[in-house]
């Protein structure tokens, strides 16, 4: 933007120079050959207003020899042209033939292009009726200077007019093509102000403002996508909260009208569902708190191959229920991890349950761990049928189940990845999921030894 702007004042400022000395150059020129090639200035002003005066009078250059033969004597009969012409003098008419020659009684021929681009042109109404060309060769008084300077400060007064016109002009146009994409960019983020969110301003080049307005169509897709999330967002926590509510309310109204009675086996379904709520409500406020940076992590130096078997451990009983296999590799030589134990337990928990829910009896689960000497990386292949590829890109949404017939009780708030990959992210590492070549889903979760966040 800073490099168009000068561009565009230099060029300005070049044009305005170079027009008013072209300008001033050609009227400059005019004035001098009009002056010494067609007779004195005061002198030849009185003579052709008198001329003007004239073909108003009589609409025609009849007669008009009378007038001039007295300017050829001095004019004596006419108290307001005492000037005496000592030199030739010949009217034309508009088409460039001689009407009148003092010093040759033959008129109608035409004179050539050089003289009549040196006669002084009569003009009425806007419109030439003639041309008057004296000749002479006089000496060049001091009013003949003064008159001379008059008529280039003139010149010179059109030239500049000219010029300012064509700056003015210039200027215009280059404001208006420099402040285009602002005021674009002003109309949309008014739009947005009131809640048109979708937004977007057209970006051409690469200069600042191109630059200003990409990442303002960034700032409209981020706002777009932030709104759109909130009510999705919104929508679902609702529907998570109707249905342990719905049967909390069910439950004690039953008691409350003698179908049930007060009992410890009627009041475990209603405990069930505010634990429930308790746990969904914690989850939501783990994201909250992992959204504006406050999750707090308490850090300290630990085994992750040991804590990734003490969670293997926790899980052991439900994977022999449905004779699955857990096999754990590698990971003996890796040194300690800077890590916050109970939060890492709560990506294991997530992430071994769902592996366990999706694996299909007596199938396996394999564990790998590999570091670095910067990073230490677990990977959990599961042996379940994968994940949709249209589900992929979706699998860290808030709510999101690639399988919608399967109950909340079933399948989970929808939170768990989400939570998951934001204390990866709190520790400065990172978690992904993906399809293993073979079958089934393979989550990788990487975190740096140091466990400083990049």
């Amino acid at each position: 933007m800073r490099l168009r702007l000068i561009i565009s004042f230099l060029l300005i400022v070049i044009v305005s120079i170079v027009s008013m000395t072209i300008i001033a150059q050609i009227n400059t020129a005019r004035e001098i050959r009009v002056y010494m090639f067609s007779g004195s200035g005061p002198a030849r002003q009185e003579l052709i207003e008198a001329l003007t005066e004239y073909y108003k009078a009589n609409q025609s250059w009849q007669g008009v020899d009378r007038l001039l033969g007295q300017a050829g004597r001095g004019m004596h009969g006419n108290s307001n042209m005492m000037a005496r012409w000592e030199e030739r003098l010949r009217l034309l008419d508009d088409k460039g033939e001689i009407l009148f020659d003092s010093e040759n009684l033959v008129t109608g021929e035409q004179i050539t292009q050089d003289e009549l681009f040196v006669s002084v042109p009569i003009i009425i109404n806007n419109q030439t009726v003639g041309y008057l060309l004296p000749e002479r060769n006089k000496i060049f008084t001091q009013s003949d200077e003064e008159f001379l300077i008059k008529r280039i400060k003139h010149a010179a007064i059109i030239s500049g007019l000219i010029t300012a016109v064509i700056s003015l002009v210039m200027l215009s146009f280059l404001t208006y093509r420099l402040l285009k994409p602002v005021h674009e960019l002003t109309r949309a983020t008014e739009h947005i102000a009131q809640g048109d969110l979708s937004q977007r301003v057209p970006v051409r080049g690469n200069d600042e403002l191109a630059a200003l307005g990409r990442a303002f169509n960034r700032m409209a897709d981020s706002l777009e996508n932030a709104e759109k999330n909130r009510r999705i967002m919104t929508a679902d926590i609702a529907h998570e909260l109707r249905n342990p509510l719905a049967v909390q309310r069910a439950n004690l109204e039953a008691m409350q009208d003698g179908i049930y009675e007060l009992s410890p086996e009627n009041i475990k379904p209603i405990i069930e569902q505010n634990l429930l709520l308790t746990r969904l409500v914690e989850d939501l406020r783990t994201l909250a708190q992992a959204d504006t940076g406050k999750l707090e992590l308490i850090r300290v130096e630990s085994d992750f191959s040991a804590l990734v078997k003490k969670n293997l451990e926790r899980f052991q009983s439900q994977a022999d229920q449905k004779h699955i296999s857990m096999q754990l590799s590698g990971g003996e030589s890796c040194p300690v991890v800077f890590l916050d134990p109970q939060r890492i337990e709560q990506i294991l928990g997530n992430i071994l349950s769902n592996a366990l829910r999706y694996t299909p009896p007596s199938g396996k689960i394999d564990l790998s761990i590999s570091c670095s000497p910067e990073n230490v990386k677990l990977e959990i292949h599961d042996g379940g049928p994968g994940i949709p590829e249209e589900a992929l890109p979706h699998m860290f949404q808030r709510f999101y189940r690639p399988d919608r017939a399967r109950s909340r009780s079933e399948g989970g708030s929808g939170l768990g990845l989400a939570i998951a990959r934001k204390i990866a992210e709190a520790h400065g590492g990172t978690l992904s999921i993906a399809n293993h070549p073979q079958v089934g889903a393979l989550v990788t979760l990487t975190l740096p030894i140091s466990g400083k966040t990049s």
